[in-house]
């Protein structure tokens, strides 16, 4: 008989992706100036949670577990909206893992989460921006800059996640065999 839900190793290995992609965004406070950087650790860890616990919804639960925690000690701006900024791409990615097929190589399969996130992350700015009232035009070029950018941040973290598995595999960190 197999085991739908999360035990408690999956349990607590997100909780520990969600909390310390928090804490690092919290004492990083990186003001780069660089559209997108924030999507490198964001993509790192929801990968990371995704090849360790391998189970769906595994990516959401970690976004909105990261988002409630950067809320509630004011990490970032947006006040509840910063939970959107966490979650969206998560959810994102979990629906993209419904579609996309399993014989794909880890490495590609990552990439393609961390685009599918991306594309998630730029919309929820791209709306942002509609509500304030750019023009047309503006909000287009800014939403161009967010992929761009966004997707070069999210392909060097989703590069970066096989061979962090492969150590965590090879120490006896991990149960999954398969990825």
């Amino acid at each position: 008989m197999q085991n739908k839900g999360f035990t408690l190793h999956d349990a607590l290995f997100i909780g520990f992706c969600a909390t310390l992609l928090v804490a690092l965004k919290g004492m990083l406070r990186l003001k780069l100036g660089l559209t997108g950087h924030s999507m490198f650790l964001m993509t790192f860890f929801y990968l990371i949670c995704y090849g360790a616990v391998g189970k769906k919804g595994a990516i959401t639960v970690c976004g909105v577990l990261a988002g409630l925690m950067a809320m509630m000690l004011s990490v970032g701006k947006g006040g509840p909206f910063i939970v959107l900024k966490f979650a969206l791409p998560a959810a994102a990615m979990d629906l993209c893992l419904l579609v996309l097929p399993t014989v794909l190589a880890l490495r590609w399969r990552c990439i393609i989460l961390a685009l599918v996130g991306t594309v998630a992350w730029a919309s929820k700015g791209t709306i942002e921006d509609v509500l304030v009232g750019l023009s047309f035009e503006v909000v287009l070029l800014q939403l161009g800059k967010s992929l761009v950018f966004g997707s070069f941040f999210a392909i060097l973290a989703a590069l970066l996640v096989p061979p962090v598995l492969q150590r965590l595999r090879s120490h006896d960190l991990l149960d999954r065999e398969e990825l």
